[in-house]
């Protein structure tokens, strides 16, 4: 008789793991998400311009997408926990020496390159191990876990403005730089790399003995992945949306305050984009479960498209606030259908691999989206234009998923011979 997951004789540690992830994604998230109630105060500080700031913030983006490939080899190979633990180390050092920046290129280098590195070993390596641990949960499973980014991006910009209001925005990026390195760091210690390790199979059912610890579950490799056109246009698909999707949360706070909504208001603007994420990662996760991935990919996507749309006309908070909810609800969708769908189509053995090469190239298309808006507002003095060009490349990606439909398999686990010949 199969154990169900989390049923009998006790809780089934994969969602000790999923939490675990969830935390961590919730500070690393959190902090980055804090970058636009901290915009205003930087420039009133040193004098830097958006422009500037905002290429040190894509810089940032780019470097830890790009560096998601090496973790996620690295998980496959060293395991989640040594990974997330060096990580940790340079993030919260990465946070205290830009605090302390005096230059525009020591800002660059503590934020840019020193914490982008820790950055680049969070997202990967927790949604790759979570998927390991399940398959008939896996959306769900993945949905809390990056929930956890939403959480962190509904609860941490608050309490950064008011730290940066008591404190100064210094003192405030070194203090969550130290509480990054020891939560991250004491998190790792719940991490456990897969199912094997404690005995089991996905979803807590019974090891079967066929199975060896080099190679618990099937899949194909990074290599055998890159040959189908499931890997591109998947990719594809995110390589547009991810790289409008920095737009609001680094430029709709100081888009709020344009428009005359006061700071500690336009604030709330990531709080409502956390609330909306948590709400997106979630339910799409549960979702895709029952009706697909596919489906629930394409309905957030169009989500997305009209959060832009409300972006580009908005005048008031009382458009721009749902706005920001419907919005966190599909970028927190997308996030969840990402490591989902590849391991579902690819399998979990080198899932942290094939999971970070899509990262290092979809997600570095991220690294763009902020300096292209602040490049446009410079030109235009308004953000509408950026914001409606953010939505015309959901809308190239929405399209993709129609294309991805043609190459997609249910379950392609006896394909993996084939790929392999």
């Amino acid at each position: 008789m199969r154990r169900r997951a989390g049923l009998e004789p006790g809780l089934f540690y994969g969602w000790v793991v999923t939490w675990a992830a969830f935390v961590i994604l919730a500070v690393a998230y959190g902090i980055q998400f804090s970058f636009g109630v901290f915009l205003p105060e930087i420039i009133d500080d040193t004098g830097w311009s958006r422009t500037q700031l905002s290429l040190a913030i894509s810089a940032y983006i780019f470097v830890y997408s790009a560096l998601s490939s090496l973790s996620g080899s690295l998980t496959d190979r060293s395991g989640p926990r040594r990974v997330i633990v060096f990580g940790a180390l340079f993030m919260g050092g990465g946070y205290v020496l830009a605090g302390a920046a005096r230059e525009r290129w020591q800002f660059f280098v503590a934020l840019s390159i020193i914490a982008a590195i820790g950055m680049s070993a969070t997202f990967v390596p927790c949604s790759a191990t979570v998927a390991r641990w399940f398959d008939r949960d896996r959306g769900k499973a993945l949905g809390i876990a990056t929930s956890g980014g939403s959480f962190g991006g509904f609860l941490i910009p608050p309490l950064a403005g008011i730290m940066t209001n008591r404190y100064g925005w210094r003192t405030t990026y070194a203090l969550l730089g130290i509480a990054a390195m020891l939560i991250l760091i004491g998190a790792s210690r719940l991490i456990v790399r897969d199912p094997s390790e404690k005995g089991l199979d996905v979803d807590g059912d019974p090891r079967p003995v066929t199975h060896t610890p080099s190679e618990p579950i099937w899949g194909f490799t990074r290599a055998e992945a890159m040959r189908t056109p499931v890997f591109w246009v998947a990719g594809g698909i995110f390589f547009f949306t991810w790289m409008a999707v920095f737009m609001p949360l680094v430029h709709l706070v100081p888009f709020a305050e344009d428009l005359g909504i006061g700071k500690a208001t336009a604030s709330t603007m990531i709080s409502a984009i956390g609330v909306g994420g948590l709400l997106g990662r979630s339910g799409t996760g549960i979702i895709s479960d029952r009706v697909g991935r596919l489906p629930s990919l394409a309905a957030v996507l169009a989500l997305q498209v009209g959060a832009f749309a409300v972006f580009a006309t908005a005048s008031n908070l009382a458009l721009l606030l749902p706005a920001a909810v419907v919005f966190g609800f599909s970028y927190g969708g997308t996030t969840t259908m990402f490591p989902a769908i590849f391991s579902d189509q690819f399998g979990q053995a080198h899932i942290g691999s094939i999971v970070g090469a899509i990262f290092a190239g979809s997600g570095s298309a991220a690294a763009f989206g902020p300096a292209i808006a602040g490049y446009l507002y410079d030109l235009t003095g308004s953000y509408r234009l950026a914001f409606a060009t953010g939505g015309g490349m959901n809308l190239v990606g929405l399209f993709l998923v129609i294309a991805l439909r043609q190459v997609t398999r249910p379950r392609p686990i006896e394909v993996v011979a084939a790929v392999r010949t």
